[in-house]
């Protein structure tokens, strides 16, 4: 299993909105999600940064083209196009990224 820390920027005056669309999110977004891979998905929310945490169960061969396949998933697009503007890609993102992903310093179970 890979675990991933990621970090995102969120328009103060958006909070709401995008609370309110991740309250119960669509259908083919979340069997997109899991198909992908990815569980123990969650977003959290301080002072307009968000933090989103989630485990990849996937063979660790497949995660970048399971991503791709995940970007390309039904109303992705839709998704996105509705999240993005609410959001502010951190500056010191790496090339590519939208959500900065962070380096893993400690885990326990």
């Amino acid at each position: 299993m890979m675990r991933f820390g990621l970090r995102l920027g969120l328009r103060a005056e958006d909070y709401d909105e995008y609370v309110r669309y991740h309250v119960k999110i669509w259908p083919e977004i979340a069997d997109a999600i899991a198909a992908a891979g990815i569980r123990n998905y969650s977003i959290y929310h301080h002072h307009g940064e968000l933090f989103g945490y989630y485990e990849y169960v996937g063979p660790p061969a497949e995660y970048e083209a399971r991503m791709a396949t995940l970007a390309k998933a039904p109303r992705m697009r839709e998704w996105w196009d509705i999240m993005e503007p609410m959001q502010i890609p951190h500056a010191a993102r790496r090339p590519g990224e939208w959500w900065t992903r962070m380096d893993e310093v400690f885990h326990q179970d």
